[in-house]
């Protein structure tokens, strides 16, 4: 079972040192989330009961490239995903060219976490279509997958065209989200799926149970990734008990369950009380897994 450390909401001066933290604790991906700007979103937000986000204006969302690329100048070992990165509310080359620099100067070391996302005013503010993105994203993989491997692409209206650099490797690409259309998307076109909710087992099993029924359905028997964020108390056995069901890494950020002594000690949202909890998590369950 791989851990991912989720630092979503982490303020940006935290990154490079909770990189440096992740990479020693033995996490083996550091994920962040992608957001353009914040407003009085109509969009509602799919995963809270008023259907506001979790997050205000004071919330940091630094670009998930750039912060990726700081981060990876300080590790040598830790990967970065986002969870997700919302491609089609880009152009194309925009995307090819990030995810690319990126993947060239961490040695390899980038997933592409990617979903079509829910914020329809992000789309209108850069100018792409909200309701065609799932069939862009669709049509945006392979081309992305062509160009990062350094190969010439024809594209309709384009001279045939190449980017530079490119990664030595192959960029895994995870496809974010649980409905029918990401699922069937991410066995269709994916190398792993992520999930973007805390799941309970018994919300889990039937998307499993999906993403299981499209694999077959594609004719995918090969390695998948599975990464599934957990409803669980953090422990080794439980953890294992996932794995058993196909699950092959899940995430945390070890301070959402800090003690109220660590709280005390080091303050709320301060580096020092992640890394505090980090240190912990990783004695008592990366180090048992």
């Amino acid at each position: 079972m791989k851990i991912w450390l989720g630092a979503s909401f982490v303020d940006t001066g935290q990154f490079v040192e909770l990189a440096r933290a992740a990479e020693r604790c033995g996490f083996d991906t550091l994920t962040l989330s992608d957001h353009l700007f914040y407003a009085d979103f109509a969009s509602p937000y799919p995963y809270s009961r008023s259907g506001r986000p979790r997050w205000d204006a004071r919330t940091h969302w630094p670009d998930v490239w750039v912060t990726i690329g700081a981060m990876a100048a300080v590790t040598t070992s830790l990967r970065f995903s986002p969870n997700v990165y919302i491609a089609p509310a880009r152009d194309l080359f925009t995307v090819a060219k990030q995810v690319s620099t990126a993947a060239v100067l961490s040695g390899d070391r980038v997933t592409f976490g990617v979903g079509v996302g829910w914020c329809k005013e992000e789309y209108v503010g850069t100018g792409q279509d909200f309701h065609t993105r799932g069939r862009r994203l669709d049509a945006m993989l392979p081309t992305l997958r062509a160009l990062w491997s350094g190969e010439t692409v024809t594209l309709d209206g384009l001279p045939a065209l190449s980017i530079s650099p490119t990664p030595a490797g192959r960029i895994p690409v995870y496809v974010g989200g649980d409905s029918e259309a990401a699922l069937r998307r991410a066995a269709r076109l994916g190398d792993g799926w992520i999930g973007n909710r805390i799941y309970t087992e018994e919300e889990l099993d039937p998307v499993l149970d999906s993403l299981r029924r499209h694999l077959d359905d594609n004719g995918r028997t090969g390695a998948f990734e599975i990464i599934a964020p957990l409803a669980v108390l953090p422990d080794a056995d439980t953890y294992r008990r996932f794995a058993a069901k196909g699950v092959t890494g899940t995430l945390a950020a070890p301070w959402w369950l800090a003690t109220p002594e660590e709280k005390a000690r080091y303050g709320e949202g301060t580096l020092d009380l992640k890394i505090a909890t980090m240190e912990r998590f990783a004695e008592e369950v990366i180090a048992k897994l």
